[in-house]
């Protein structure tokens, strides 16, 4: 029997704008983004009544979406932005396209013109159910007050389960203010299916006559909060790990089992460790172009087992020999009780060797000052220190060498977003205050949200943000030095002192061009633990990890000779 305290929790009378802040309390949603709009002032005024619950004010919807996927991501709640209309809405659009792509929950809502202004192309009008259709898990409009805790509530529900992603609710300006009697229910408890014996059987058979077996984990493991599990999985059965694209902090890197990342660029070395598996084992990925190399890098000749708690994702890219619909942690509880002869020992050895041959720390002169810092990093951060990453080639550096060996340390955008590096160390310095986190962009991708450095000042939210400006796109002028070498064409960017752009919103600000005056700015500003910039002047020449422009024209110069 229910006792009344529920029932006083269940049955309140307010408005639809008080309803959508109790729904956040019961989801216990402490934090929210936003840029502020007048079609969405009522929900903006019962924030300000709720104390549980932060207002973050971003100076840029994009940076917003970008601050609370980051948020999502490490707290692995859902993430939840605020923007206004047509404009705000498209303006955050690519933050909920990173969350669809990266299967991150969000909710997002959007204030909408008034009702009966709807179908007459009002202000700033978007049909933005439809808008949205195409890239979130689910888009819809409230048009009865009465249902906004209904709708919201199955829009927390929607967001969490089965795979995450956002979710969209737009909000007609008329609604808001109307009172109704708000009918409540429970917090979203997400369903943890199991495989059946069946499907259990199947597996132990497919293991029982691999010789090479290989896990690929990905961002699902994560969401199950089943790293621990994972490491146990394996050891048990002594299989090889390694991280889809952009997922590095799923395994220890420092793991005897760790054998690498699928990612941009990933060494061919690496690769080929997938090449000679027999038997692929994904956990909790969509197996996406990035991890598939193209989707080229799973052969025929291989068998898979395809398990993730989403029956759209099994059998999407490649049909699996076992294809499980259910949460990995739950997963591989019960597939750690099959029994197995584990004669691939000698393979496992193998290939962590090569992993640990291509991803060395070691440095000489000849390095680069993209791995000398790396390598800095690697030293004076500490083990649980939390990383995140704009688009761009800077971060081949990153993700060849540095090694993540505990559990939410790293987020970085599967979308490949740029502009997301900086606002998404914000959301994850707000889900853990204790953790220093420090964010690698490059000049291109952080001019595009660098307007949230000075949210982070307003807010004292102290990152730490790496700016490598060779003052050019460096990722698409290397495809551009590939396709069409020597015709440069709008990837030239001019001069920006990101130094002075720091100082000048409030952040502490320093450029470096060795590594002698990087480590003392680094340690300056882990030291100061306020919101810092530091702007690393690197050489156009070197345009990734692997190729200089010279490199890349003179095997295009040989591929024309030929």
């Amino acid at each position: 029997m229910k006792s009344t305290e529920d029932a006083i929790r269940q049955l309140k009378t307010q408005t639809a704008a008080q309803a959508i802040v109790e729904c956040l309390k019961i989801e216990g949603i402490s934090n929210v983004f936003c840029v502020p709009g007048e079609s969405y002032l009522p929900v903006l005024d019962a924030l300000h009544d709720e104390e549980s619950i932060r207002v973050i004010a971003a100076r840029h919807e994009s940076g917003a979406a970008f601050m609370a996927e980051g948020y999502a991501k490490s707290t692995l709640k859902p993430g939840i932005v605020l923007a206004t209309r047509g404009v705000g809405a498209a303006n955050l659009s690519i933050g909920v396209h990173t969350a669809y792509q990266d299967s991150t929950p969000m909710v997002v809502f959007l204030g909408q013109v008034h009702s009966k202004f709807r179908g007459r192309e009002g202000f700033q009008e978007v049909d933005l159910d439809r808008y949205f259709q195409h890239i979130a898990k689910w888009a819809v409009e409230v048009n009865d007050a009465k249902r906004m805790p209904e709708i919201v509530q199955r829009a927390f529900r929607i967001a969490q389960t089965g795979r995450p992603g956002p979710v969209i609710i737009s909000l007609p300006e008329d609604v808001l203010p109307v009172e109704a009697a708000m009918q409540f229910g429970p917090v979203t408890v997400k369903p943890k299916p199991v495989p059946a014996q069946q499907e259990i059987d199947h597996v132990e058979a497919l293991l029982s006559t691999a010789e090479k077996p290989l896990i690929i984990a990905g961002g699902g493991v994560k969401s199950s909060q089943a790293e621990e599990g994972l490491v146990a999985f394996a050891e048990k059965y002594t299989i090889p790990v390694m991280a889809a694209f952009r997922r590095q902090d799923v395994f220890p890197n420092d793991h005897p089992l760790y054998v690498g990342h699928l990612g941009l660029g990933t060494n061919k070395k690496v690769l080929q460790t997938v090449e000679q598996a027999d038997l692929v084992i994904a956990l909790g990925t969509r197996l996406s172009e990035v991890t598939t190399q193209d989707y080229q890098i799973i052969k025929p000749d291989k068998q898979l087992i395809h398990i993730d708690i989403s029956y759209d994702t099994i059998g999407k890219v490649y049909a699996p020999d076992a294809g499980i619909v259910a949460d990995v942690g739950e997963a591989i509880q019960v597939l750690g009780n099959i029994e197995v002869n584990c004669g691939w020992g000698n393979w496992v050895k193998e290939r962590r060797k090569v992993h640990e041959e291509v991803s060395s720390l070691k440095i000489s002169h000849n390095d680069v000052i993209n791995k000398h810092i790396i390598a800095l990093m690697e030293k004076k951060l500490p083990k649980n220190a939390l990383l995140t990453n704009d688009a761009g080639n800077f971060a081949g550096w990153l993700h060849a060498f540095y090694p993540f060996t505990e559990k939410h340390t790293y987020v970085g955008p599967t979308s490949g977003a740029m502009g997301y590096g900086m606002p998404a160390a914000l959301g994850a310095k707000l889900a853990f205050p204790e953790k220093t986190v420090v964010s690698l962009s490059g000049d291109g991708g952080f001019m595009m949200t660098v307007q949230e450095l000075e949210t982070a000042v307003r807010y004292n939210i102290p990152i730490i943000c790496l700016v490598f400006n060779n003052n050019m796109y460096g990722t698409i002028r290397m495809h551009q030095e590939i396709h069409y070498p020597k015709k440069v064409v709008g990837t030239d960017l001019g001069n920006v002192s990101f130094k002075d752009l720091a100082l000048s919103v409030g952040a502490d600000g320093y450029q470096t061009a060795t590594l002698e005056s990087f480590a003392e700015a680094f340690e300056m500003a882990l030291e100061k633990s306020r919101p810092a910039v530091i702007e690393i002047l690197t050489e156009k020449e070197q345009i990734s990890v692997s190729s200089t422009i010279t490199q890349i024209r003179n095997r295009a110069a040989k591929l024309i000779t030929h």
